[in-house]
């Protein structure tokens, strides 16, 4: 049903072992999100801000070892919902003690064996996702029309070759590629970079999945190929009604797609809203790393030039447990009363609408909230 939660994110927590350190690295912690069904959310912060670790996550795609993955991801399907991290915490270790901030210990092939169950029937038909490199995804010895044909084999209802073979047809055609025919026969090396994102969509969209995660889809196209890409994108949406988790960097992309939009810093979540009030230049409440975004990008149209505002400093360290606010050591607000607050409290959400939260101490005048599953 739309509007009901399609993916609940709860407390995910992930790390990855640092060789060079010795130590355990954080790349997402307390991370809460909750995209609806049919809807379009995007995630977006600078680059190692969790997002696609975040994606990855849902996905059961993460690796490293022993790269962990904690906390609760529950996927609602039609036959009910499945919690994707279920048994997981039986199969690893996390230990906190004053001579190392993070010692993890685990079972890799219980864990292995554990996420395969999970994950039955789920990747690839309920949850299907696009990458930045679509060539990366495709297998560079088999036919791109041959790989679709195996993607409907084997998770959709349609087992016959010749039956198959008509869908992807149509699914090349849909997505604009003609003629299908010969396109169905070339080899990924074979096609451009627009070309391969279009097969990669329609060999993504031929199994039919409820959600949609794009990560970065559209990088290292150019301006005309891009804009047929999220046009493309936006329509089969309209026409199929699919979920879409987008990962984006173009906050102008972010504004023509999503309803909703999560800020992501240093592993966390500092903001969540509307994408069309968030982003723009109106004097809304805002993070001030949402701010700092949106000074740093270029304007289209203005009717006077101004300088891009660079954000000083530098993200903290992933290492070991961080305290107060992850943003602090580069904001301008965090000085004077405000420093000792922001450097040793985490600061909890704040209501500064009906559907918008910001985690920063100059809200403290507004309300409080827990912002866990579908409250997010």
């Amino acid at each position: 049903m739309k509007g009901s939660p399609h993916l609940e994110i709860e407390n995910l927590q992930a790390y990855f072992y640092a060789s060079a350190d010795r130590t355990f690295v954080r790349a997402v912690t307390g991370v809460d999100l909750c995209v609806m069904r049919g809807e379009t959310l995007a995630l977006i912060g600078e680059s190692g801000s969790g997002k696609s670790v975040t994606a990855l996550s849902a996905l059961g795609l993460l690796k490293g070892d022993p790269g962990i993955v904690a906390g609760r991801i529950c996927l609602h399907t039609d036959e009910g919902p499945r919690e994707l991290l279920a048994g997981l915490d039986r199969c690893v270790t996390i230990e906190r003690t004053p001579e190392r901030p993070l010692s993890i210990s685990k079972n890799g092939p219980a864990w292995d064996r554990q996420q395969k169950r999970n994950f039955v029937g789920v990747r690839g038909k309920e949850i299907a996702a696009i990458f930045q490199n679509p060539r990366t995804a495709f297998n560079p010895y088999l036919m791109v029309g041959e790989q679709i044909v195996e993607n409907i084999r084997l998770h959709t209802p349609t087992k016959l070759y010749q039956e198959a073979y008509d869908q992807a047809l149509y699914w090349l055609e849909r997505v604009g590629l003609e003629p299908a025919a010969e396109r169905f026969d070339n080899f990924p090396y074979g096609l451009s970079g627009g070309m391969c994102q279009r097969a990669m969509l329609a060999m993504t969209l031929a199994a039919e999945p409820a959600l949609l995660i794009a990560d970065e889809p559209t990088t290292g196209l150019d301006a005309t190929l891009r804009t047929a890409i999220l046009e493309l994108l936006a329509e089969l949406q309209r026409n199929l009604g699919f979920t879409l988790l987008m990962i984006s960097h173009d906050l102008h992309v972010v504004r023509r797609l999503a309803q909703r939009v999560a800020v992501f810093y240093n592993g966390v979540i500092v903001e969540r809203g509307p994408s069309l009030a968030m982003l723009s230049a109106n004097d809304i409440p805002k993070h001030p790393y949402t701010q700092a975004l949106l000074d740093a990008q270029p304007v289209r149209v203005s009717p006077k030039p101004r300088r891009l505002i660079a954000l000083q400093g530098d993200v903290p360290s992933p290492i070991g447990e961080a305290a107060g606010c992850r943003f602090a050591p580069r904001c301008t607000h965090a000085k004077g009363i405000n420093a000792k607050r922001c450097e040793h409290e985490s600061p909890p959400f704040f209501q500064v609408s009906s559907d918008h939260q910001l985690a920063c101490w100059l809200y403290t005048d507004s309300k409080e909230v827990s912002v866990r599953g579908v409250d997010a």
